[in-house]
């Protein structure tokens, strides 16, 4: 489990207050309302709300990170609060229930990176980067207040038979027109990120039955 709260952000000249920057906590964690403990984000217009509550991250991607970047990664590097291992994170269903110490937490959305997380590693291309991996992460509403600490198991309690992904979500908001109507079906998407698709898939409709001229 990783908190923080709002601080500096610098990089070059350039200093914004982020709560990117997390560390982890030891003992247990209370994961209620809209935040885990001890958690907060600067700018709310674009972080947090119940459908950004908890993030998550998987060791197994930190490991492909390092093993591409050349050098070993801190906890938290991403500014997730839940580190995890053995769970495919970024494979999640969307609407997957994971308990987690006491807590429900329900998979959300994919995490889509912001100039902050080129900021945090140094590399003002990191977020392109790290959007074509491929491998975002979840974001996850509480569903049931709880507590969680290091060394919880992730227990997923149910699935939907949409199957639609984190990854694949994140894909589609990236641009990929072939998963639009794929990734519709997962009505427990954010009602905005699921006005987006909508709106593309009209607008690609229009465009295709417009006659030539």
């Amino acid at each position: 489990m990783n908190v923080g709260a709002p601080a500096p952000l610098t990089a070059g000249r350039r200093t914004v207050e982020s709560g990117i920057v997390k560390r982890p906590v030891s003992g247990r964690v209370r994961i209620e309302g809209v935040n885990v403990a001890g958690d907060r984000q600067a700018d709310l217009s674009v972080h947090g709300g119940p459908d950004k509550a908890v993030y998550s991250y998987a060791v197994e991607d930190y490991r492909w990170w390092s093993t591409g970047l050349g050098r070993p990664l801190d906890p938290a590097t991403f500014g997730e609060n839940l580190t995890v291992s053995g769970v495919d994170v970024s494979g999640a269903v969307i609407g997957e229930r994971w308990r987690v110490g006491t807590a429900l937490l329900e998979v959300a959305q994919p995490r889509l990176p912001c100039y902050k997380l080129g900021m945090r590693m140094g590399d003002p291309v990191f977020p392109s980067r790290f959007a074509a991996a491929n491998r975002p992460g979840a974001y996850l509403r509480i569903v049931e207040a709880g507590d969680a600490g290091a060394g919880d198991t992730v227990d997923i309690l149910d699935r939907p038979a949409h199957g639609v992904t984190v990854a694949e979500v994140s894909r589609a908001l990236l641009g990929e027109r072939s998963l639009w109507p794929h990734v519709l079906r997962a009505t427990r998407l954010p009602a905005g990120k699921l006005e987006t698709l909508r709106a593309r898939l009209d607008a690609e409709g229009a465009v295709s039955e417009a006659p030539s001229a």
